[in-house]
């Protein structure tokens, strides 16, 4: 059996259950006690990104050093973010990743998700600016294809519903004011707010996004239904149109 790996990471641990199920060191054993204690006992930002990576993967490597395999992804994926919004196929592709571990990550990046939506659900949206941007970052600002999606809203501005209108640019997903507002009055809606993603990372809005954001507020406007806003996501953050002056 392959020795369990040194403190300068130079091998990977062994693959997940795939490998028998002896002992960790002495020293591999220290490592993770003490990464559990700074976790439980120093709060929010005691672990660097890679290091809660490391702790993640501890569920599918039961034994060796985690930090290569953490590091490995970071490098490969850009961020903690954009490792646990990864396909499970493409975190596999990194050497030391088996089913165990990506489903471990997933399952994080799922919880997250919930958690963020929870939030947004339970209150009203405008009330909770802040929530609402934070489950769509959770959501949209890793996707590597543009998304749109309308989010309609009661009388008194809570969810009722988070419809996705499909995949591409803003004019390839087709989105045309009419259905945007027929659904509105289909749903009970007397409010909306229009999102999408920036796969590129920027925010910043396009001619189109503004155009067809326009065209929607004044299709709204003539059947009682107001568009708060139309927020772009991108992972180097987002942007509201009302907030710019372009509603």
């Amino acid at each position: 059996m392959q020795a369990l790996n040194n403190l300068s990471g130079s091998s990977l641990p062994q693959a997940e259950e795939k490998k028998s199920e002896k002992p960790a060191s002495h020293q591999g054993t220290g490592h993770r006690a003490r990464l559990r204690e700074r976790l439980l006992n120093g709060g929010a930002e005691a672990l660097a990104d890679y290091e809660v990576l490391e702790y993640l993967l501890f569920a599918g490597m039961r034994q060796g050093d985690t930090k290569p395999v953490a590091k490995a992804l970071i490098e490969r994926f850009g961020s903690l973010a954009g490792v646990l919004n990864a396909d499970p196929g493409a975190l596999q592709q990194v050497r030391g990743v088996g089913e165990t571990s990506a489903a471990a990550l997933k399952s994080v990046a799922i919880a997250a998700r919930r958690m963020a939506r929870s939030e947004v659900r339970e209150k009203p949206v405008l009330g909770s600016w802040q929530a609402l941007l934070d489950y769509l970052a959770i959501d949209m600002a890793h996707l590597t294809v543009e998304r749109v999606r309308v989010l309609y809203l009661d009388t008194r501005n809570r969810l009722i519903d988070d419809h996705h209108v499909g995949d591409g640019s803003i004019d390839e997903a087709s989105i045309h004011p009419r259905e945007v507002i027929r659904r509105a009055m289909d749903v009970g809606a007397s409010a909306l707010i229009l999102v999408h993603n920036h796969p590129s990372g920027s925010p910043d809005p396009s001619r189109a996004d503004i155009q067809v954001t326009k065209r929607i507020a004044e299709a709204g406007r003539l059947l009682g239904i107001t568009v708060h806003d139309h927020v772009i996501i991108g992972r180097e953050g987002h942007v509201s149109l009302r907030a710019k002056g372009l509603i």
